[in-house]
C-alpha cells in the first residue's frame, strides 16, 4: 500500500495494521534513540581534536552578535510543528523520522572527516534542550554541516501544507543568517546544510513510504 498521496491523510489506525509500517516506525525510533544517546560521547571526542580554521571572507564581514534566544525559539517552534503534523499524518511522521536519522548519521560522518576549528569571534549558542545531547556543554567543533539549518530545512521539506512550508523555509533562512552572525558556523557549513537535508529527505521519501 502506498500512503503517500498528497492532500489525503490516511489514519494511523489504518496504516498501523500493516506490519511493514509498524516495523519501520519501531525500528526508526529505536535507531534514533541509540543515535541521540551516543551523541554526547561523539561530541566529547571531536572537541579534543585539532583542526583547521578557515579564512571565511563572508564571516569576516559580519558583526558578531548573540542570537541564542531567537534561534532557540524558532528551532523548537519548528520542532513542535513537525511533531504535531506527525501525530496527524503517518506519512509526515515516517518520512521525517527516517530523514532525521539520515541527517544525524551524515553529520556524524561529515564532522568526523572534515575537522575544523571554530570560527573567530564565536559566541556560544545557548540552547538548554539541544545541549542535553551535547553532554550539557557548548560544542564548538560540530561544524560541517550546520545541524540547526539542516533540521529546519528538513522540517520545511516534510511539511505538506503550502503555507507551513513557506513559513518553515523562511525560518530556515533566518536561522542561517543568525548562526552566521553569531559566528557559530562557517558559511560553507550553512550553504551545504540544505543540500544534505534534501538528500536525506529524498532517500527517506523514496525508500520508506510504501507499506
Amino acid at each position: 500500500m502506498d500512503y503517500k498521496a498528497e492532500g489525503q491523510i490516511i489514519s494511523w489506525k489504518e496504516v498501523w495494521s500493516y506490519r511493514s509500517f509498524r516495523n519501520k516506525i519501531i525500528v526508526g525510533f529505536i535507531t534514533l534513540i541509540i543515535i541521540l544517546a551516543s551523541l554526547p560521547f561523539f561530541f566529547e571526542f571531536i572537541e579534543k581534536r585539532h583542526g583547521t580554521e578557515l579564512n571565511d571572507v563572508l564571516l569576516n564581514l559580519l558583526p558578531s552578535y548573540d542570537f541564542s534566544i531567537p534561534i532557540f525559539i524558532l528551532i523548537w517552534l519548528g520542532t513542535g510543528v513537525i511533531i504535531y503534523r506527525s501525530l496527524k499524518n503517518p506519512y509526515v511522521c515516517i518520512v521525517f523520522l527516517w530523514s532525521y536519522i539520515l541527517l544525524c548519521l551524515t553529520r556524524i560522518i561529515t564532522i568526523s572527516f572534515v575537522i575544523l576549528e571554530p570560527p573567530a569571534d564565536i559566541i556560544p549558542l545557548k540552547d538548554p534542550i539541544t545541549n542535553i545531547f551535547y553532554g550539557g556543554k557548548f560544542m564548538t567543533k560540530d561544524l560541517f554541516y550546520s545541524g540547526h539549518v539542516a533540521s529546519q530545512f528538513l522540517i520545511a521539506l516534510c511539511l505538506q501544507n503550502k503555507v507551513y512550508k513557506f513559513i518553515a523555509f523562511g525560518i530556515s533562512f533566518l536561522i542561517a543568517i543568525m548562526v552566521l552572525i553569531q559566528h557559530v558556523h562557517y558559511s560553507i557549513d550553512v550553504i551545504m546544510a540544505p543540500l544534505f537535508a534534501y538528500l536525506c529527505y529524498w532517500l527517506s521519501k523514496f525508500t520508506m513510504v510504501h507499506v
